[in-house]
């Protein structure tokens, strides 16, 4: 079979370094292109002597110019670009016929109104939104198989939602009690030069952030209203902890009137029991991020509160891999009609 010509836009952060992590091992990618304005013409394995002697590592980094990652013969690109930076691209890229696969928000949204209110600048691309295709493998799959432009999700919202939808669908729990809060590895805020990312500053540190209205919340609620057919709005709090990469949430929520928690377990085995990707913890089960970091695992666990009727969700997965370069991955893998676990099985 011949290998699938992939460009990496914007390879050089946290989420590009992921995505180099597992196409330069992917057993069906060729890639063909990486880019980085800030490290244009310099040697892929000179700028991450990690990868040094994997195949492919002698590719040279080039300017994000959409002409010239056509001309690679790239047939699809990830985007690990900044919000507002991607759309542009994505645009130039598909109008030369490769399909995109973008890990920054610029697409998640449906609505350009709402993305305005939270991303405080208009949508550069709003007629690409009807189309993007929202990419959480285990509920859109077959939209997924057939996008040409790909949503990739948030990392805080694929702890939250893979947890929340099969039980909202099912009409288990109030939508109006529903409380997430999340804690996330230091790499989830990007490589870049920040005074509140340097080392002293979060070492032997937690702290909550972005509140009362993080930007992820906007595609949380979207997702979760789609799921209940009716508006959620719901409180999330994340934080931030010295690790570097790595997601812990608990969720909350009352059960409604007559539900057993037992129907819990049922919904969350029902919709996830046959996923490559989620590992289903059961009653009592405390997801742990060491179990997760560097795979594009999930573990999600849940227990009942009878003082209180509240369920307790408990998720943890790898803000680098499940919640960006893995599960881009693993919708590319069903784009192109490969196994959805092509160059994903590391434990």
């Amino acid at each position: 079979m011949d290998r699938i010509k992939t460009a990496i836009v914007g390879a050089s952060g946290y989420s590009g370094m992921e995505l180099l992590r597992l196409l330069l091992g992917h057993p069906a990618v060729e890639l063909v292109a990486v880019t980085s304005r800030q490290e244009a013409g310099k040697a892929l394995e000179a700028v991450f002597p990690r990868f040094r002697k994997a195949p492919g590592a002698g590719l040279t980094f080039i300017e994000p110019d959409p002409e010239a990652i056509a001309a690679s013969g790239a047939q699809a690109a990830f985007l690990a670009l900044p919000h507002g930076v991607a759309a542009e691209i994505a645009r130039a890229l598909l109008d030369r016929g490769l399909r995109v696969i973008d890990l920054s928000a610029d697409f998640r949204l449906r609505d350009a109104a709402v993305y305005e209110e939270f991303y405080e600048h208009a949508h550069p691309a709003p007629d690409l939104l009807k189309e993007a295709v929202y990419g959480l493998p285990e509920v859109r799959a077959e939209g997924i198989r057939a996008a040409r432009l790909i949503a990739s999700p948030g990392c805080y919202p694929t702890s939250i939602l893979l947890p929340l939808l099969p039980l909202l669908r099912g009409n288990l729990i109030d939508p109006a009690t529903i409380v997430a809060s999340s804690m996330s590895g230091v790499s989830g805020a990007g490589r870049k030069a920040d005074l509140t990312l340097l080392f002293g500053e979060c070492n032997e540190s937690a702290r909550a952030y972005g509140l009362p209205k993080h930007r992820h919340l906007a595609e949380i609620e979207q997702e979760l209203s789609l799921a209940a057919g009716a508006t959620v709005v719901i409180s999330f709090i994340p934080h931030l902890i010295p690790v570097n990469s790595g997601i812990a949430t608990t969720t909350t929520a009352t059960l409604r009137d007559g539900v057993s928690p037992e129907a819990i377990g049922a919904a969350l085995d029902h919709a996830y029991a046959s996923q490559p990707f989620v590992r289903l913890l059961g009653r009592g089960g405390c997801a742990d991020t060491k179990h997760v970091t560097r795979t594009n695992f999930i573990d999600i666990g849940w227990q009942h509160d009878p003082r209180t009727g509240r369920v307790l969700l408990l998720s943890a997965e790898d803000n680098l891999g499940k919640g960006a370069g893995g599960q881009a991955v693993q919708c590319f893998n069903l784009m192109f009609g490969l196994s959805e676990t092509d160059g994903l099985q590391n434990f």
